[in-house]
C-alpha cells in the first residue's frame, strides 16, 4: 500500500489573508505553492507514494483567517488520512544576513525528528542552502494537531538575497532535496536506480 504524504503549501496566495512573508520581490504563498507542485510531481511518478496538496491550484485559498486556514490544512490531512505531513514555508528576518533552512517538529526523538533530519540533509545536498538545524516547537498549530508525524520545513529566507535567488531560480532542486530526504528516511532508492 502506498505511503500517503500530505503536502501543505503554507499560507495563501498574495492579496489574501495569511499570505506569508515577502522579500526580494518574492511572496511566500507563491513560493510554497510552486514547491508543493514540484514535490507532488516527484511523488506522483513514484508508485510507492500517494500525495495530497493543501493548495492544488495557485488560486486556492484556505480558511477565512489564519486560524481557520491552519485548521483546514490539519483537517484535510487527518481526514484523508495521511501517513506523514510536510508543511512548506519560507522564512523572513529583519536582518538580511540571516539565511538557511530550518525544520520544525513537535518533539525530538520521534519519527518526525528523523524525517526532518533526512529532509534537511536532502536540501543541503541538492542546494546551496545552509543547515540551521532541527528545532522543537510545540506551539505550531500544524505540528500540534496533526494525527501523523509532521515536519514544518522553512526552506530559506526570502529576506536574504542568496536564499531568495535559490528559492526563485532553483526551487525544483529544493523540492528534489525534500523528495530525496523522504526516500532516505524510508531507506528507498530512487526508482531510476532500481534494476
Amino acid at each position: 500500500m502506498a505511503i500517503r504524504i500530505f503536502i501543505d503549501q503554507g499560507h495563501n496566495p498574495p492579496g489574501f489573508h495569511n499570505a506569508g512573508a515577502v522579500g526580494n520581490g518574492l511572496n511566500e504563498g507563491e513560493i510554497n505553492f510552486r514547491a508543493g507542485i514540484y514535490l507532488g510531481n516527484l511523488l506522483a511518478n513514484d508508485y510507492r507514494f500517494e500525495y495530497m496538496l493543501s493548495r492544488p491550484t495557485p488560486t486556492t485559498v484556505l480558511g477565512t483567517n489564519t486560524s481557520t486556514s491552519l485548521a483546514e490544512r490539519v483537517r484535510m490531512a487527518n481526514e484523508w488520512p495521511a501517513n506523514y505531513f510536510i508543511s512548506l514555508h519560507c522564512n523572513a528576518n529583519v536582518n538580511p544576513n540571516i539565511n538557511g533552512s530550518e525544520m520544525y517538529i513537535y518533539q525530538f526523538n520521534t519519527q518526525a525528528n528523523w524525517l526532518a533530519q533526512h529532509i534537511m540533509n536532502g536540501i543541503v545536498r541538492n542546494t546551496r542552502l545552509r543547515d540551521n538545524g532541527i528545532r522543537q516547537n510545540q506551539s505550531l498549530y500544524v505540528l500540534r494537531n496533526t494525527a501523523m508525524p509532521a515536519v514544518l520545513v522553512e526552506m530559506g529566507y526570502l529576506t536574504n538575497f542568496n536564499d531568495a535567488m535559490i528559492l526563485r531560480d532553483n526551487l525544483w532542486n529544493v523540492a528534489f532535496g525534500i523528495y530525496m530526504g523522504i526516500l532516505n528516511y524510508f531507506g528507498f532508492l530512487p526508482l531510476n536506480n532500481l534494476s
